[in-house]
């Protein structure tokens, strides 16, 4: 002889309390786990979606990244006529010479500050970024303190929407327009003047990298392989795939973190819910005996 489903139903009300902390104990575990799962799959999507194999970075030999890289005009000037690179509109090379420095801005979520990328690049670096487009506004004027923002930043940072101003390096810029770079990470960058920004930065000549449009994929690892075999100009190349996959390795520590806590929290969550189910069972010990004694299995009354 069953229960019935009222019964359970009035007895899992009867003890909300435990019925709920039994719940929580469960839920949290796997809340925890999705979230971290989210970010590390949300950071990668962003890569992803900004990398291309017909683009090739060139960066200085032994660096990992932007930032800390190192290139000449002189070096620039020697990169933009070697074979394999696409024409633009105007037959000019697809190459942009580029700087990128990093910026502590403070928003409603983090008043202490967030770390934001700032690329100075020129009209050239812009016409090679296909995936951006220029939701609001008009693009920065060469030569003046004007910036695009990246709609993620433009919704994040009151300072940063349409008409308003943010200070960094020697001045105040105007933000004249807003990007959308679709689901690719140039949605939290500002884009300014590569000359201004070199020159408030003190960066005339050492700026940070190159970006070059290929005809196809064999043209940019034959790029490539000439790049970097150039004793003459000391620098590294890889696609843009190639690059933001090397930057996602920052987020294992994250997901491996995650996990281990996840882990801790699930067996500790176990426990808690054995815990809560003898107790349960303790406190029902005479209503259990009376259902035994009425006829129901054990298999009903648990």
């Amino acid at each position: 002889m069953a229960l019935p489903i009222s019964y359970n139903m009035r007895n899992l009300i009867e003890r909300k309390t435990t019925t709920l902390l039994t719940a929580l104990g469960i839920t949290l575990p796997v809340a925890i786990f999705l979230v971290v799962l989210a970010l590390v799959a949300g950071l990668q999507a962003a890569f992803q979606a900004s990398g291309s194999q017909q683009y090739v970075l060139v960066l200085r030999k032994g660096t990992n990244g932007e930032l800390n890289s190192s290139v000449s005009r002189q070096q620039y000037q020697d990169i933009k006529f070697k074979r394999g690179i696409a024409p633009l509109n105007n037959g000019e090379p697809a190459a942009s010479l580029e700087l990128v420095q990093v910026i502590n801005l403070p928003s409603v979520d983090a008043p202490d500050g967030m770390n934001v990328t700032v690329r100075g690049l020129t009209p050239v670096g812009f016409e090679l970024r296909h995936q951006v487009q220029l939701s609001a506004g008009r693009m920065f004027t060469p030569g003046q303190r004007e910036v695009v923002v990246g709609k993620a930043l433009a919704k994040r940072y009151p300072g940063l929407r349409l008409g308003g101003r943010v200070a960094f390096a020697r001045g105040e810029w105007e933000v004249v327009g807003v990007l959308d770079g679709g689901q690719s990470a140039l949605n939290s960058e500002i884009f300014g003047d590569l000359h201004q920004v070199a020159s408030d930065y003190n960066r005339p000549d050492a700026l940070s990298s190159v970006l070059i449009r290929t005809e196809n994929s064999l043209e940019a690892q034959a790029l490539i392989n000439d790049i970097t075999s150039d004793v003459k100009l000391n620098l590294g190349a890889m696609t843009e795939v190639a690059y933001y996959e090397q930057q996602t390795t920052a987020s294992l520590p994250i997901k491996m973190l995650g996990m281990l806590v996840c882990t801790l929290m699930a067996v500790g969550s176990a426990f808690a819910a054995m815990n809560t189910m003898y107790a349960a069972v303790a406190r029902r010990a005479r209503e259990i005996g009376t259902l035994r004694v009425l006829g129901f299995s054990r298999g009903s009354i648990c």
